[in-house]
């Protein structure tokens, strides 16, 4: 049992330090055209996930959260916000004018 841990955690280092094999090695444009071709294939055959109102929710929530801790989240000024906002109680009363 010792050894398989040994050998596991030897196969897991090199991966740390960056492997040129596979999709993990590609770099990351390369690694974003073939996630969008994937994307897309999956969309045209039928089979892609469709998020519900509360799956994006969840998903925008969480993006949010970790872009504010990575401090690449955008910030609003107050001109901004308030556009946003006007935007948002225009659609939530049902006047769309974007």
């Amino acid at each position: 049992m010792a050894r398989n841990q040994d050998s596991n955690q030897s196969s897991n280092q090199g991966r740390n330090q960056g492997s040129n094999r596979g999709f993990a090695g590609m770099d990351e444009q390369k690694q974003r055209e073939i996630a969008s071709k994937g994307g897309k294939e999956a969309h045209r055959q039928g089979v892609a996930h469709e998020f519900d109102s509360e799956e994006a929710r969840e998903a925008g929530r969480k993006g949010g959260k970790e872009a504010h801790a990575r401090g690449t989240a955008h910030e609003f000024d107050s001109e901004e916000a308030r556009e946003a906002g006007r935007k948002g109680g225009q659609r939530s009363q049902g006047r769309d004018n974007s």
